[in-house]
């Protein structure tokens, strides 16, 4: 409470330094920090080029960075047809127009903007201005998250921002360092079935029923760019989560980092901070006389309630003269009392009541109008990463239509069954088929000379038999006999062996000759060209290419392939359930934020409604007290006013009560007061005044430096002389399972 204390303090002091310097009006919007004008700093309708960048940060649960995807909008203001640009990311795109660009001679890029404005994305390597520390305890004990996953017990989340971003600058003659001013806000949501009893550091707790909304702000560097010690106001660096948790999870967290909250300022008005003095010390003094007024009030009022037990016995004496009016008149004023007593109370509570109201449809309409911009932000997030998926199966070779946040389910779905064990084995099979086949076919000649080559001797055999039974019947023609007749003597027995053996020598003597054998060589050509033998050739040598094809297809080699294009399909197949499971989480996150931020307007409308009608209650309880009042003076009057002796003693008695009971109850009343001014002066106009008095010199130096140093960080990835810009960063931690 005290902490909370304080920290109202500072934006009570902040904001008197602001009414007395600036005439605008601030305004933090999530799509782009727009606080007021300022001298130095082109509106983005204003200058000539205007980039307006968001740079995405994905880390790991513990805030590591893993990615940082930049998206850069240049506003082309003039229409110019091109734009040189400066910024140091790589793997840069244009994401929304056919604008190219070309590099000049120093390195830039040139774009071809033909009068339109950019929307370019890359990716990050420079040092980021505020660096994201998260850290886990559970029972006391540092622990990882992937440790910390599923476990039960006391847990504490803490998130450190670490401010990198600062300039040198000289105040009052001496060397300074002062920080870019950052607001950081981190929110994240807790199970409300999983979590309880929790508690934050700088943050603030809200639960719908179901989930927790955890909201935590931090300034990094402020503290040192003011010069004030931890001792008299502590401005928080860091957020704190403690809570008792069961079988721990946690989803992605997101921290929005700005230093937009003092680019509206004026630093040069801040002179006028003299006057604001004299005002605190016109101020100090208006509390002291106060609470010494409320002082002697409580004092007169104890003398009062001390002399009415006088009053009381004085009456009592006189009460037996008034026995036959007492029951009616006591009766009569007793009730009228009550009415009034009970009419103040429910005055008071009716304030108490509007009061509540009001803050309840205030809070509730900053928190919607912060609505859009968290969903386009969360939008513009989903965008991102469904871009980064589809580059990334692009890359891994895989062909697929662009991503939405409709159609990514249905789109990884088919390209899973695409990557099935049967489709993959198919085309992995038909692929090294046809390289075989290519292979095989390529040697078709040399397959063909082979099977012709085995064809010929059995060609020349039949050739062979062909000839000698012309040359035998040529040979017996020319010993008077025919073949016939010579065949059936050999069978008769009627020729000896050695007239066989002459006739056979003398054949075989013939074929031997050279003229035979040309005849053979000659028919046997003859009939290797015979459509016949071709054919048979052209049927061999299919197949054996098609034995060959079949060989080469159960080969190591072969088989090998078709097993490794399995094991990328399965490991694609697992990548892409990984992938879908990723987009699914985010889809959840994103349709839960929309059903929030519905739910805060409606709730917002609500609330003030409920506000309209605590004042009408307010106002007709405040007439009730008033009539109330009235008639209660009316039975006095009543009382005080009759002519005789025992109705005056009566009225005097039913008064003394009521008097006493008065009289006690705004002792306690006036006591309730000066205890409350003497708080509200101790915690707040002296801890002001304190802040300020005697320090105010030194203040407001360091307050212009911290202003000057804001506006002139506006990029991170860079910006030309010609351009103005802002920029604003998105930490996004993964989740936690």
């Amino acid at each position: 409470m005290k902490r909370l204390i304080k920290m109202m303090s500072v934006a009570l002091c902040m904001s008197i330094v602001l009414s007395a310097s600036l005439a605008g009006v601030f305004a933090l919007s999530l799509n782009g920090v727009s606080l007021g004008s300022s001298d130095d700093k082109a509106t983005p309708d204003e200058a000539a080029l205007y980039k307006e960048e968001t740079v995405y940060v994905m880390a790991k649960a513990d805030g590591t960075v893993d990615k940082v995807i930049v998206s850069d909008w240049i506003k082309n203001n003039r229409h110019a047809d091109s734009i040189m640009d400066v910024a140091a990311l790589g793997d840069i795109e244009n994401v929304k127009t056919d604008a190219s660009y070309t590099l000049n001679s120093e390195g830039m890029r040139v774009w071809d903007a033909q009068g339109e404005d950019l929307y370019l994305q890359g990716t990050g390597s420079s040092d980021l201005p505020v660096d994201l520390g998260v850290t886990y305890a559970l029972d006391g004990r540092v622990i990882s998250p992937e440790e910390l996953a599923g476990k039960s017990g006391r847990v504490t989340i803490r998130f450190d921002y670490t401010n990198n971003q600062y300039e040198t600058v000289e105040i009052d003659g001496k060397k300074e360092r002062i920080y870019v001013p950052f607001l950081m806000m981190t929110g994240l949501f807790l199970d409300s079935d999983k979590f309880s009893g929790i508690s934050v550091t700088n943050g603030k707790v809200v639960s719908d029923g179901d989930r927790i909304i955890i909201a935590g702000i931090a300034f990094p560097g402020v503290q040192h760019d003011l010069g004030l010690a931890k001792e008299e106001i502590d401005i928080p660096d860091y957020v704190e989560i403690t809570a008792d948790t069961t079988d721990f999870e946690l989803g992605t967290t997101v921290t929005i980092a700005t230093n937009g909250i003092l680019n509206g300022l004026d630093a040069d008005k801040l002179d006028s901070l003299d006057s604001l003095k004299d005002s605190l010390s016109k101020l100090t003094d208006a509390m002291t006389a106060l609470i010494d007024g409320s002082s002697e009030l409580y004092t007169g009022l104890e003398t009062l309630l001390e002399k009415s037990g006088e009053l009381t016995d004085g009456v009592d004496a006189l009460y037996v003269g008034a026995e036959k009016l007492e029951s009616g008149a006591q009766q009569v004023d007793a009730g009228a009392g009550e009415l009034k007593d009970g009419a103040e109370n429910l005055s008071l509570g009716t304030v108490t009541l509007n009061l509540g109201a009001l803050d309840l449809s205030t809070g509730l309409s900053t928190l919607d109008a912060n609505s859009d911009a968290l969903n386009d932000g969360s939008d513009q997030t989903f965008d991102s990463i469904l871009s980064a998926a589809q580059k990334s199966l692009k890359e891994a070779g895989l062909d697929v239509p662009e991503l939405t946040k409709d159609n990514y389910g249905t789109v990884l779905d088919k390209l899973t069954q695409s990557l099935s064990e049967d489709n993959i084995r198919a085309k992995a099979e038909a692929a090294a088929k046809e390289q075989v086949k290519e292979k095989v076919e390529a040697n078709r000649d040399t397959v063909t000379a082979a099977v012709t080559a085995a064809v010929r001797p059995g060609v020349q055999t039949e050739v062979e038999a062909g000839v000698s039974a012309q040359v035998k019947s040529q040979v017996l023609a020319a010993l008077g006999y025919s073949v016939e007749d010579y065949d059936a003597a050999v069978t008769a027995g009627l020729v000896d062996e050695t007239t066989q053996a002459q006739v056979n020598g003398a054949i075989e003597q013939n074929m031997q000759s050279d003229s035979v054998q040309a005849t053979i060589t000659m028919l046997t050509d003859q009939n290797m060209q015979s459509d016949s033998v071709k054919a048979i050739i052209s049927q061999n040598t299919q197949a054996k290419i098609d034995e060959l094809i079949e060989e080469n297809m159960q080969s190591d080699e072969v088989q090998t392939a078709v097993s490794n294009a399995l094991t990328q399909a399965a490991a694609g197949r697992k990548s892409i359930a990984s992938l879908k499971s990723q987009l699914d989480s985010y889809s959840k996150f994103n349709t839960g934020l929309k059903n929030y931020t519905d739910g805060v307007g409606s709730a917002s409308q609500g609330a003030g409604q409920i506000y309209l009608g605590t004042v009408q209650i307010k106002d007709g309880a405040s007439a009730l007290s008033s009539g109330a009042g009235e008639l209660k003076d009316g039975t006095s009057q009543l009382s005080s006013g009759t002519t005789e002796l025992k109705e005056g003693i009566f009225t005097l008695k039913s008064g003394v009560p009521a008097l006493v009971d008065g009289v006690s109850q705004l002792k306690d009343g006036s006591m309730q007061l000066s205890e409350g001014l003497k708080e509200f002066n101790d915690e707040g106009v002296s801890k002001i005044t304190e802040l300020f008095d005697g320090d105010l010199s030194e203040l407001a130096p360091r307050l212009k430096a911290m202003i000057d140093v804001s506006k002139r960080y506006k990029s991170y990835s860079g910006l030309t002389d010609e351009m103005d810009g802002e920029v604003k960063f998105i930490y996004k931690t993964e989740e936690i399972k």
